[in-house]
């Protein structure tokens, strides 16, 4: 592996790692802010078991996701110090928003965390309101700056490559940041809900039958189904928006090498770069071009128009596309059989095995989608790191240390997931592990 590749590699590291604790982040306080107020609304000392669980969890994560963030900051800085020139001067400041909403979102989980005796009841479930809110702008801030990679505006560079005048927030007025946002946080708002909502499944098949895990069920799946549900309507805007701008990630993401009308969609297969086709594929006549433009004679075109050499990893991106795709599909068809389930049966569907292990098997699904959907993002941008503006190639450190700091973060990145899996297993964070004392 050469340099380039080393810091491509620490960086899809790093992220791939980063995202779980940024989506739960976002997603697991709004969860314990819909189960707080119902235990203000019902007084059942469940719901306020679950808060009180799901509250330590988020802190114990909230500090982990915090040192794998501030280790991505570091690695920007030293991978990438001709793209972070330009970004920083472009765009930075929608870095510095996140930083306030991050910082919102610390104190209002210090004051959550310690204030269950100390806060009025309507004061403290606000602070968990607070969380929420702050956790899905620090997401949606820092959204921008990926946003403004794939659509770079608001600033002007001189001969030299300098940039010489600035509109951070061009970037909040795009199309893009909008669409991009509402995408990814509906996947953290399905993604962790659905996984939680298998963990308390696998509760009940293990002989628990308490309002505990019926409640704590029901309000992952009613976060997790809502946003299944909407998903496909962003991910298909984000589609849209894709083929605008960003043609040679559109064909690859559908392994589509010829520019047509018409153009079908590809289902699996093995793209052949040489014969530049997708072998084994199942093609679905016209769908392709409907998705790009919601005509099914619309021009998509092909990767045979544009230069190789500004090729993302088409079989990378194909099949990533194609597992989020699936993940998503199956997702959204166990949320409506679980609900149809409980509408027809009630309590007694905490009964029914098929139904508990079918999401058991469906809740990893969404984190799966989740770094599926990230690996189409930035790799179908490559070649650029700034689309349009800067190769990768061009952005990343003269220095040749970049397989020691790659080991080095590898280590730092293996170690907290050693430290979270260690304190989850102690039981201390483990379901069913909560004290049952009334606490107010």
């Amino acid at each position: 592996m050469d340099r380039l590749a080393f810091a491509r590699a620490q960086m899809g590291m790093s992220l791939a790692f980063h995202i779980v604790f940024a989506a739960i982040g976002i997603a697991l306080p709004l969860a314990i802010f819909v189960v707080e107020g119902l235990f203000l609304w019902s007084g059942e000392q469940h719901y306020l078991r679950l808060a009180r669980r799901w509250a330590k969890v988020t802190g114990l994560l909230f500090a982990i996701g915090a040192i794998s963030g501030t280790a991505l900051s570091f690695e920007l800085g030293l991978l990438w110090p001709k793209y972070m020139q330009v970004m920083g001067a472009a765009v930075g400041q929608a870095f510095g928003l996140e930083g306030f909403a991050f910082f919102i979102e610390g104190i209002f989980i210090g004051l959550y965390l310690y204030g269950w005796r100390r806060l009025k009841p309507v004061t403290h479930w606000l602070c968990a309101g607070v969380i929420a809110l702050s956790g899905a702008a620090s997401g949606a801030l820092v959204l921008a700056v990926n946003a403004w990679m794939q659509l770079p505006v608001g600033f002007k560079m001189d001969a030299a490559g300098k940039v010489i005048s600035t509109d951070p927030s061009a970037i909040f007025r795009t199309y893009a940041w909008v669409v991009m946002s509402i995408h990814s946080t509906l996947a953290c708002y399905e993604a962790v809900p659905l996984l939680m909502a298998g963990i308390y499944a696998m509760a009940l098949l293990k002989g628990r039958r308490d309002a505990y895990c019926r409640s704590a069920m029901l309000v992952c799946m009613s976060i997790g189904g809502i946003a299944a549900i909407l998903q496909p309507m962003s991910g298909d805007a984000i589609a849209k928006f894709v083929y605008r701008t960003q043609p040679a990630k559109f064909a690859a993401m559908e392994a589509e090498f010829e520019t047509r009308t018409h153009a079908p969609m590809h289902l699996g297969g093995f793209p052949d770069l040489k014969a530049r086709t997708d072998r084994d594929s199942i093609e679905i006549p016209d769908l392709l071009s409907f998705l790009a433009a919601h005509d099914f004679s619309a021009r998509v075109t092909g990767l045979n128009d544009i230069p190789q050499a500004l090729w993302p990893n088409v079989r990378v991106v194909h099949w990533a596309f194609d597992l989020m795709a699936v993940c998503g599909t199956i997702i959204a068809i166990a949320t409506i059989i679980f609900w149809v389930e409980f509408a027809v049966r009630r309590q007694r569907v905490f009964e029914i095995r098929t139904v508990l292990w079918m999401l058991v098997i469906v809740g990893p699904l969404g984190l799966v989608a989740l770094e599926a959907g990230w690996f189409v993002t930035e790799l179908g941008r490559q070649p650029w790191i700034i689309q349009g503006i800067m190769l990768t190639k061009d952005a990343v450190t003269p220095s040749a240390q970049v397989p020691f700091v790659f080991f080095a973060f590898a280590l730092l990145y293996v170690s907290l997931a050693v430290i979270v899996i260690l304190l989850i297993r102690r039981g201390k964070y483990a379901p069913g592990a909560e004290s049952v004392e009334v606490l107010r």
